[in-house]
């Protein structure tokens, strides 16, 4: 019998790491040696308890992984062991309306692994087949761990159909506002990031951006400045604040498009005049497709992610608590990543 390190959320903002005997590759399913897993803004609201009507006082969490194949089950071969893989964690029912308009990652029963399922935070994983990316061979497995993440920004460009040369706004300069700037910026897009923090607007002006602090400076008119009275043609609202939501119409040019990333915690209140008066258009986005995962890879692969300056820890598997609660403490980390386990 073969056992390995698990990580368990068991409520009360903690999380047990535990032997356990090695799950077993059931049909249509590849069983994964993890290497890194990151932890999100979801993570960390399992983490506050705020979840734990979802995920019970259990869960394995953990979606934003890298790792090796290590085994298949029976009726897969897509994959073989030995390749370097990310996972794209949906699993839709295939027959409601959402799925059978071809829109399974917004599937009405969609099971979000690591959340609804357990996930990655434990050294051998067993995911559904049709969720494995592959990766090039040469890919650094931590950088890897921020294929998610980056497809979620990835997404959020496509959605708000940005062109080369539009003006950009990001409001929020956290780990997805950051990287949906980047995604941007490689699709062309002339960005100007607006966060708070001092830095996270440090991390972005050595990134090469352009950045405002709304607290200190009027952003609506450092952007109409900026642009000529135009305003930004693409606004991506990831700041999940009141404030946040204001911004976005009053900084929006004439047809601007909006993108809601954010999730909010309360319904904010939004300037619907605004959206007469210049006939604005909002589009939400949630999580990705499978595009999106190639789009990602494509740009960690490239280099137009810069890795080392999102990931800012690395903890093992042993230390997740400690990683969690200084996560927590920090305004300012991006990214951190949890060591899974060992891959050659």
């Amino acid at each position: 019998m073969t056992m390995i390190a698990a990580a368990f959320y068991r409520g009360n903002k903690s999380f047990a790491v535990e032997q356990v005997e090695a799950p077993t590759p059931s049909a249509g399913q590849v069983m994964l040696r993890v290497a890194y897993c990151g932890i999100c803004g979801t993570d960390m609201h399992v983490f506050h308890g705020n979840m734990d009507a979802r995920v019970g006082l259990n869960r394995i969490v953990g979606h934003e992984m890298s790792g090796i194949v290590e085994a298949v089950g029976a009726d897969v071969d897509r994959v073989k062991p030995g390749q370097k893989v990310v996972v794209r964690p949906l699993d839709h029912c295939g027959d409601c309306p959402a799925c059978n308009a071809g829109h399974s990652h917004i599937c009405h029963n969609l099971a979000f692994l690591g959340l609804d399922t357990d996930g990655a935070m434990q050294e051998l994983w067993c995911a559904p087949a049709h969720t494995l990316h592959v990766l090039p061979n040469d890919m650094r497995l931590d950088h890897a761990a921020l294929i998610e993440p980056v497809a979620v920004a990835c997404h959020d460009v496509r959605m708000a159909r940005l062109q080369p040369d539009e003006d950009v706004v990001v409001i929020g300069g956290g780990p997805i506002g950051v990287l949906v700037a980047m995604v941007a910026r490689d699709a062309g897009g002339k960005v100007v990031i607006s966060e708070v923090n001092e830095t996270r607007r440090a991390i972005a002006d050595a990134l090469g951006f352009d950045t405002v602090n709304p607290a200190t400076a009027d952003l609506q008119a450092a952007i109409m400045a900026r642009t000529d009275g135009k305003g930004a043609d693409v606004v991506f609202e990831v700041s999940g604040s009141q404030a946040g939501v204001d911004a976005m119409t009053a900084v929006a040019a004439t047809r601007g498009r909006i993108c809601m990333v954010a999730i909010h915690a309360k319904k904010p209140q939004v300037d619907m005049f605004r959206f007469f008066w210049r006939e604005l258009q909002l589009v939400g986005a949630r999580v990705y497709e499978p595009e999106d995962y190639d789009k990602a890879i494509s740009l960690v692969a490239g280099g137009a992610i810069a890795a080392e300056s999102v990931i800012t820890d690395v903890s093992p598997l042993a230390g997740i608590q400690q990683a969690f609660e200084a996560l927590d403490a920090s305004p300012t980390a991006l990214k951190s990543l949890i060591k899974v386990g060992e891959v050659a």
